[in-house]
């Protein structure tokens, strides 16, 4: 097995090395890149992402007893094994175990009737870039669960909110149900307008000939560390001095008069999820319209939001916007992309520009550590589902 093996064949290799012999099912979750719309899932507000094709795969049989047996193929084979009839499926110090275990200790909450396992996983969605490598795993272990036990009515919607409670309860992350929706509902070509409220999805075609371009800053990022969850405290710090539900509520005349006596940065943090709203619903029309001008604009004013008033950049991934905003011009646009304090930039540009900027990024940019940037081109995808077993290599 190469390095360069993809992960499907990655996930069947490790699953015959260990579990001797061949898997029942093979299934998939893909990660996403979030095109506009940043921190506004938790507050109630509208995203645009769009699934990618880097996944999560996951090879899968069921067992006789209650016992799961989980090897990660990318984590240089290690491997978890735990039982599910116990009163408490407990943590463990291995994070990607988590994902795991914290998945099935959620649909077992729901009700839903499953046993064992056996499970090899591997991905190539880059961890620590903000490109969801934990919601794209957490809804591959549902949907093994599903093809492996049979349950027709789990809707992918139903799929996320499980995988979301899972984050949120189990490893510790305050997350909105972007990732997780996404990673369930993409639609392959598009990207998604979601109402993180109603959990209402409009598919968004991307013009042709446009490139989706994911750069790696190499600055790794750490949600769980804290600030993730410090910006949804001041959130909803905010959102009870306006007295509404969740920021998604703020009018912009309400924000400009019941401003005083707010903290000044919970008030710049209200200013940043009132003004992304908008953005991401002016994005997704400018999207559809393929006016990829609009859309650079917006990109760039979110850009300068997350900067100034939600305070998620750093000046590495600073730098490395500007260098493709600079590379794009009016052709499209770029900005961070992700929960923030490293990770990737996101940039919508024309195929032909593809090459130029990487040879730009080539030159003009590294990392605090001196590395060069990571650049993946990706292609909208689909959502969670089942891979043929049968054409694993």
């Amino acid at each position: 097995m190469t390095a360069l093996a993809s992960p499907r064949a990655r996930a069947h290799a490790a699953f015959e090395r260990v579990f001797h012999h061949a898997p029942d099912a093979l299934v998939q979750a893909p990660g996403r890149v979030n095109l506009l719309g940043e921190h506004t899932d938790y507050n109630d507000g509208f995203v645009l992402p769009c699934a990618i094709d880097r996944r999560t795969v996951i090879a899968a049989s069921r067992r006789d007893d209650m016992t799961v047996r989980v090897v990660a193929a990318d984590q240089r084979g290690a491997v978890d094994e735990f039982r599910i009839d116990l009163p408490i499926v407990p943590r463990t110090d291995a994070v990607w175990a988590n994902y795991v275990r914290g998945s099935l200790k959620h649909l077992l909450a729901h009700g839903l009737a499953l046993g064992g396992a056996e499970l090899a996983i591997a991905g190539d969605v880059p961890q620590g870039a903000g490109l969801s490598s934990s919601a794209s795993l957490e809804l591959a272990v549902i949907q093994a669960f599903k093809s492996l036990y049979g349950w027709p009515d789990l809707a992918p919607t139903r799929m996320a909110l499980i995988a979301q409670e899972a984050e949120n309860r189990f490893v510790g992350c305050a997350c909105g149900v972007m990732d997780q929706m996404i990673s369930a509902r993409g639609v392959d070509g598009h990207a998604l307008l979601l109402d993180c409220r109603s959990l209402e999805t409009t598919p968004v075609p991307l013009p042709a000939g446009v490139a989706v371009m994911i750069v790696h800053s190499r600055v790794r990022r750490g949600l769980v560390d804290g600030e993730y969850n410090l910006r949804r405290q001041q959130c909803e710090s905010a959102a009870r001095h306006f007295g509404v539900r969740a920021l998604r509520d703020l009018l912009p005349g309400d924000f400009d008069s019941g401003s005083a006596g707010l903290d000044p940065v919970a008030q710049r943090r209200a200013r940043h999820i009132l003004t992304e709203n908008r953005r991401t619903l002016d994005a997704a029309a400018a999207l559809a319209a393929g006016d990829m001008r609009r859309m650079g604009r917006l990109m760039a004013e979110s850009h300068v939001s997350m900067r100034d008033d939600f305070e998620i950049t750093v000046p590495a991934v600073d730098r490395l916007v500007q260098i493709l905003q600079d590379c794009i011009g009016d052709d499209g646009g770029a900005r961070m992309t992700g929960g923030g304090f490293g990770g990737c930039a996101v940039a919508l540009l024309p195929q032909a520009l593809v090459q130029p900027a990487r040879e730009v990024l080539a030159v003009a940019y590294r990392s605090p550590d001196g590395e060069p940037a990571e650049v993946h081109l990706c292609r909208p995808s689909s959502g969670v589902g089942e891979l043929d077993v049968r054409a694993a290599r």
